[in-house]
């Protein structure tokens, strides 16, 4: 089942899409009267499957409705180094001689960092930001995990952890700015419930960005070099920080895009994430304001 939000009678609503994209017109079922959280929170007060619960309120009628941000998570959290791929280049950016970043990815503890709310988020569709302080923000394709109460996997959709590299990499302590900001994270295209899919370490992720029409890189990762279990993450996360029903965790990322200036986001660039389980995450860049 693709669960996700669209807008009905001007607010953004819960519903079901009948196809997959990109079949176009996309049809989605209507869940009147409940946004993503309050069916999360719903499904979990009356100790119903989301997905069944779903299917119980959703009205009858399938209409053309385009998805927005799947949930409006009260909480997002990133996770850093839990690809080889990534430690290795951040390790290199930084020009860490101990192997900071390499330690991370090999360490008990992970990388855990806040990300936002739905304050900085964007749906399928939406632009990302480019901070304008920026010379090199980039995008990160993950798998995200949204939580229920008490670290309870609810579902899973895409997420662009987008970064201003360039900030960072002046100074580890600078992470925050290089990560929070208007619209640094897109969420989407749908929230994929529990339990449905066949095998969360072995999907395929490719991430592509077009420039006025032509490709200007493209790349690939497999779940299944996830170096850490999403249970782990989310036992580290939740120490001590009981995160609210719909706190959406983004697992990391394994594509990394050449830190050269002719790969850094421009406005009007297209970033395109595509899990073929899950969909297609895609959303126009455009500076920050």
């Amino acid at each position: 089942m693709r669960l996700g939000q669209i807008k009905l009678n001007g607010a953004p609503t819960a519903a079901i899409f009948e196809n997959e994209p990109p079949s176009a017109p996309r049809l989605a079922r209507p869940i009147p009267g409940h946004t993503m959280l309050d069916l999360l929170r719903r499904a979990e007060r009356e100790e119903t499957p989301l997905s069944e619960l779903a299917a119980q309120l959703a009205s009858r009628r399938a209409e053309e409705a385009a998805p927005l941000l799947p949930i409006h998570p009260p909480e997002v959290w990133g996770c850093g180094c839990t690809y080889q791929t990534s430690a290795a280049f951040r390790d290199a950016e930084h020009g860490t001689r101990e192997g900071m970043y390499a330690h991370v990815y090999r360490a008990p503890r992970p990388e855990i960092f806040f990300k936002g709310t739905a304050r900085v988020c964007v749906g399928a569709g939406q632009a990302i930001g480019i901070r304008p302080d920026s010379l090199f923000t980039a995008p990160e394709p993950e798998l995200a995990v949204v939580l229920g109460s008490r670290g309870r996997i609810a579902g899973f959709t895409l997420a662009n952890d987008v970064s201003a590299w360039d900030i960072e990499r002046e100074n580890a302590l600078y992470l925050p700015q290089s990560k929070i900001y208007n619209g640094c994270c897109a969420l989407g295209p749908v929230l994929i419930p529990a339990g449905e899919l066949p095998d969360v370490y072995q999907l395929e992720m490719t991430c592509t960005i077009t420039r006025q029409g032509k490709e200007l890189f493209w790349g690939r990762i497999s779940t299944s070099k996830l170096n850490r279990r999403l249970e782990t993450l989310i036992e580290y996360l939740t120490r001590a920080n009981p995160v609210p029903c719909g706190t959406v965790l983004m697992t990391g990322t394994g594509i990394i895009v050449p830190s050269d200036a002719a790969t850094a986001l421009a406005p009007g660039d297209v970033v395109t994430i595509c899990v073929p389980e899950i969909g297609e995450l895609t959303n126009p860049a455009a500076l920050a304001e």
